[in-house]
Parts: C-alpha cells; structure tokens; sequence
C-alpha cells in the first residue's frame, strides 16, 4: 500500500468516526441530568449518559441507532468487499493445500469478525437506552477485553507448535496433582 493510500485511509477512518459521533454529542451537550452524577459503566458510552439524564432522550436514542447502524452497514460493506478479493485471490491458488490453508486463516479472522459484529447488534439494537445498561456492561466487557484475549489463541491455534505446545503444558499440568 503506498502511503497516499494508507494516508486517505487514515483520514478517512477519522473523519468517518468525527461525522458519526458530532451530531448525538451536539444534541447531548443540552439534556439535562438531575438524578444522579454515577455512570453505570465502564466505558463512556451513550447508553449509561442518556439513563441518568431526566430530558427526554428519544430522538438522541434515535440518532444513535441510526449512526450505529450507518456505521455498521458502511464497515461490514468494507469487510464483505475485503473478503470477496480475497476469497477470488484465494480460489486463483494452484495446490489445493495453498487454498486450504488461506481459508483456514479467512476463517479465523471471521471468528473475530463475527464477535465484535455481533457484540455491536447486541448493544445497539435494544429498545431504551433506559433499559438494559447492565446486560450492555457485560456485553462491552466481552467486546473490550474478552475478545483481544481470545484472538491470540484464535490466531495462533492453527499452528502445529503452539497446539504441541499447550498439549505439553497440559500434560504436565494434569501430572502435578499425581504427584
């Protein structure tokens, strides 16, 4: 990739992330909150700020579904599109090995794909931003934390040495109790 690309991708990636998160920012730089001062969660997320808001939030709410689901459609449009290049590189493999192998990588990045894909609908596609905060902690803790913890194992375990590797560590572990 030459750096004009990688330079127009960055910008690009930045000015898409500025575009969709301004205008419900804008709109909640004005509600009001006399409930409490307590986020309930870990992240800053808009979900937990509208729930301690006492304005009405229905149209923020609204607003941040249509910017989520404006996001996830524009980013799984350029996943899918990856993948369909790749997928018709792949297929253009001499040894059936070769494509055996290439699939098996594809397969461990849709693993990872398909996680942060369907963390993101479980959070946004709810009925109220007043409802369900505590399932969406559990949720944003599975796509901040659990999911960068597999990927190691998810990638890595296609290896022959690593799968060796864990099988020993394994092995010695269950001999230590005989012991």
């Amino acid at each position: 990739m030459s750096s004009t690309a990688c330079r127009r991708f960055v910008l690009c990636c930045w000015g898409g992330g500025l575009f969709i998160i301004v205008p419900p920012l804008s709109l909640g730089l004005t509600l009001e909150f006399c409930d409490s001062n307590i986020i309930d969660h870990f992240l800053c997320d808009a979900s937990p700020i509208l729930k301690i808001s006492c304005s009405d939030t229905w149209f923020i709410e609204q607003m941040v579904i249509a910017c989520a689901v404006m996001t996830f459609i524009m980013t799984l449009l350029c996943v899918v599109l990856s993948y369909i290049y790749i997928i018709k590189t792949i297929l253009k493999f001499p040894s059936a090995q070769q494509r055996k192998k290439a699939f098996s990588t594809c397969s461990s990045h849709m693993i990872v794909v398909s996680i942060t894909y369907g963390s993101c609908i479980f959070v946004y596609i709810k009925p109220s931003a007043k409802d369900e905060v505590e399932i969406n902690k559990g949720v944003s803790v599975l796509t901040t934390s659990i999911a960068p913890m597999l990927n190691p194992f998810i990638y890595s375990l296609r290896n022959k040495q690593v799968k060796q590797a864990l099988n020993d560590s394994l092995k010695r572990i269950a001999l230590l109790p005989k012991k």
